[in-house]
C-alpha cells in the first residue's frame, strides 16, 4: 500500500488500536499518534474543551498539533513509510487537515460506531477520553452533523479490531482523497 492514511473518529472509537493493527500489516510503516504532540506540552496546555472551543489559544494549539502530524505524516512518506496518522479529527478539521498532508494518495477512514459501543470501549480501556467536558453524545453529534462526508466510514460497532483493518484495506480505494485537494 501506498500513501497516507488518516483514521479519526470520536474518543474511545476505536482509532489507535485499529491503526496499529493497519499498520502492523503493512511492510513499512509507521503509527503518528496525534495526541502524542498534544501532550508534549509541558506548561501553558490549552485542553480543547466545550467551554474552550471557541477559545483563541485552545484553537491554536489544536492546530498546531494538526500541522505537526501532517509534516511528520509527510516526513515518514518521504521516506518510504506509509503513515498511519490516528487523531480526532472532526468537524471542519477534517477538512483542513486533508489539506495539511501533501503526500498522496492521502486515505480518510472515519470509524463511526454508535454512541452506545463508544460508552462500553470508554469503561473498558486505560485511559479516559471524554473527562475534560465532552460527551459521547456531544462529539457524535460533531462527527455525525457537522463533519463532511470525505473518505470511507466504516461502522464498527459490532467489528473486531481484525474485521475493521480487512474491511479498510479491502475498501481503501474508496477512502483516497482527490489528489487536487491540497494547499499549493
Amino acid at each position: 500500500m501506498n500513501g497516507v492514511v488518516l483514521i479519526t473518529g470520536v474518543s474511545a472509537a476505536g482509532k489507535s488500536t485499529v491503526a496499529q493493527a493497519l499498520a502492523e500489516r503493512l511492510p513499512r510503516s509507521a503509527h503518528v499518534r496525534g495526541d502524542t504532540f498534544r501532550r508534549m506540552v509541558v506548561n501553558g496546555r490549552a485542553e480543547m474543551t466545550p467551554d474552550s472551543a471557541d477559545s483563541a489559544e485552545s484553537v491554536l494549539q489544536l492546530q498546531l498539533r494538526y500541522r505537526i502530524a501532517a509534516t511528520v505524516a509527510d516526513m515518514y512518506f518521504d521516506a518510504g513509510f506509509t503513515p498511519i496518522v490516528q487523531d480526532v479529527i472532526i468537524g471542519a478539521d477534517l477538512e483542513r487537515f486533508t489539506k495539511l498532508v501533501h503526500s498522496r494518495p492521502l486515505h480518510v477512514v472515519v470509524l463511526v460506531p454508535d454512541p452506545a459501543a463508544v460508552e462500553l470501549r470508554e469503561e473498558a480501556r486505560a485511559k479516559t477520553g471524554y473527562g475534560n467536558g465532552w460527551t459521547i453524545a456531544q462529539l457524535d453529534a460533531v462527527l455525525r452533523e457537522e463533519t463532511p462526508r470525505i473518505g470511507l466510514w466504516l461502522d464498527t460497532s459490532r467489528q473486531k479490531v481484525e474485521e475493521t483493518v480487512a474491511e479498510i484495506l479491502s475498501r481503501m480505494e474508496e477512502a483516497k482523497i482527490p489528489p487536487d485537494s491540497r494547499l499549493t
